[in-house]
């Protein structure tokens, strides 16, 4: 590689690193963040869902106006964009504060992702462009794999705001590289920026979530909940037309009219809606439930990341004899199953219970990844590989804020009723429903706190038990999205759809996507 090439590949290499270890890291540290900001369970799913909320809306947007006005600086703005947003993140006071920054941060991370391979894209031509792809590839892999036992070690150590101050001498450094060294580029042809797409489908993905986030509280026939989904619905009818309508859309809807795209859209989703949303209850079952340290949180959640990428490789040689439908399939059955085998949870469990479905769930996310990312580019003409890649990866990020807040509503309705049931046969019974919402909103020591010395170990208890048993619901239904992932996807993905699209090459399409 020549001097520029490898500076190019560094500074694209670090972004992702950076944007993808705050996808991983802020898990294990939930627990720290509750104790210092307080907060409840919805403010839990926020952390999470506001920085995949907004990297979903922004990610098509930030490619088409990087198109335009230039990859390089888009990168290099995006960069200087998300490290003050870390910093932000860091000095969180409150949790709105933390969430609202978090979303910040997830924009600027959108840009990054944008911007990543069209750099990689412009600066490696042909043979080349496949080994740049594969360096960039094996950073994704590493960062996924440490970002748990990372974020772990820096909270035990430094305290949870150090996985946010980390990111700003990285990320003073990406910039200073790819603002000296990294060549500008942009496209001719480029798509003018839709700004009614990205309103409206921003809109529809906030007013779902946050719809989601307080139907048990609010209740889901309340005016406040029915006011919020009808507002996303009509949101989502409103980015339908806007989408149709316009000659140069953000997202061409004719993409889904190939039954194969359509698939392979559904497989991201029904992947990061399953087994990535339930990693973040798995992460606050280890450290609520069975009250391990961020560190220990971490090395639990290792062997998921390892089957990953080992299966990864055997995916990519098999794509080579099998179709990708099968593969798809295979890798979406695998994650059911996986997710079915960790549904023995309980209060008194050790890690052990979690072992085989993860490691079996693992390999099947390590099955899916390589053949999403062929799939999704080799069905459409090369002048929409851009656009194709980038749906793809909303996609992946809507799966994983809609299921964040999906099952965490129903993980919550769960540990409502379980914690009532059990203080209803208690002198405590008068008070049972308010305590099962105390401790379903993530008010356990308060609640705990609030009851009489000779009843808090049965509250306690309670809890626990609680939380054990809805998350193996969790699972079970979250397998179930799995399944019914890998039914369509063996249905709509058609290897005759593959053959015949004039896609681009091989070597693009092998690492067009973040696995995750």
């Amino acid at each position: 590689m020549a001097p520029r090439q490898v500076w190019t590949l560094t500074a694209v290499s670090m972004g992702t690193f950076l944007l993808l270890l705050n996808v991983t890291m802020p898990a294990v540290s939930l627990r720290a963040i509750g104790d210092d900001l307080g907060g409840d369970f919805a403010d839990s799913q926020w952390v999470i869902n506001a920085y995949a909320l907004t990297l979903a809306s922004v990610l098509l947007t930030a490619g088409a106006v990087a198109d335009r006005f230039g990859r390089k600086k888009v990168f290099v703005v995006g960069l200087a964009f998300f490290t003050l947003t870390s910093v932000l993140c860091g000095l969180a006071t409150s949790p709105l504060f933390l969430s609202l920054a978090r979303a910040a941060q997830g924009a600027g991370a959108a840009t990054l992702f944008a911007t990543s391979l069209s750099l990689i894209a412009s600066e490696f031509p042909g043979p080349e462009r496949g080994k740049a792809l594969g360096v960039w590839a094996s950073t994704v892999a590493a960062t996924i794999a440490v970002g748990p036992l990372l974020g772990g070690a820096l909270t035990e150590v430094l305290g949870w705001r150090w996985i946010f101050f980390a990111n700003a001498p990285l990320g003073i450094v990406a910039i200073l590289v790819a603002a000296r060294h990294v060549t500008e580029s942009r496209d001719p042809a480029a798509r003018r920026v839709d700004v009614l797409g990205f309103l409206t489908l921003g809109g529809t993905l906030l007013l779902l979530l946050y719809a989601l986030a307080r139907g048990n509280l609010a209740g889901w026939g309340s005016p406040l909940v029915i006011s919020l989904l009808a507002g996303s619905a009509a949101l989502f009818g409103a980015f339908l037309l806007a989408e149709h309508r316009q000659r140069q859309p953000m997202l061409d809807l004719g993409l889904f009219a190939k039954p194969s795209f359509s698939g392979a859209a559904l497989a991201a989703f029904t992947m990061h809606a399953s087994i990535i949303a339930s990693t973040i209850y798995i992460t606050l079952y280890l450290l609520n439930v069975l009250d391990y340290s961020p560190l220990e949180t971490g090395l639990v959640l290792l062997p998921f990341a390892v089957a990953s990428l080992a299966a990864a490789p055997l995916a990519g040689r098999l794509s080579n004899r099998l179709p990708a439908r099968v593969l798809l399939s295979g890798g979406l059955l695998l994650v059911s199953v996986g997710l079915l085998l960790m549904t023995g949870t309980e209060a008194d469990s050790s890690w052990t219970v979690l072992l085989a479905g993860s490691i079996v769930a693992g390999a099947g996310l390590g099955f899916v990844n390589p053949p999403l990312a062929r799939t999704a580019l080799a069905v459409v003409p090369p002048q929409q590989s851009g656009m194709a890649s980038g749906a793809s990866n909303t996609f992946r990020q809507i799966g994983v804020a809609a299921g964040v807040a999906g099952l965490g509503a129903i993980l919550q309705a769960r540990v409502t009723s379980g914690v009532t049931e059990a203080m209803a046969a208690t002198p405590l019974r008068s008070r049972a429903g308010a305590l099962g919402d105390m401790v379903a909103t993530g008010q356990t020591e308060q609640a705990i706190a609030s009851v009489p010395p000779a009843l808090r170990e049965t509250l306690g208890f309670a809890a626990r038990d609680a939380f054990a048993g809805g998350l193996a619901e969790v699972f079970v239904i979250a397998a179930g999205v799995a399944l019914v992932g890998a039914v369509l996807v063996l249905v709509l993905v058609r290897s005759r759809d593959l053959a015949a699209a004039p896609g681009p090459p091989a070597e693009a399409a092998v690492g067009a996507e973040a696995p995750a």
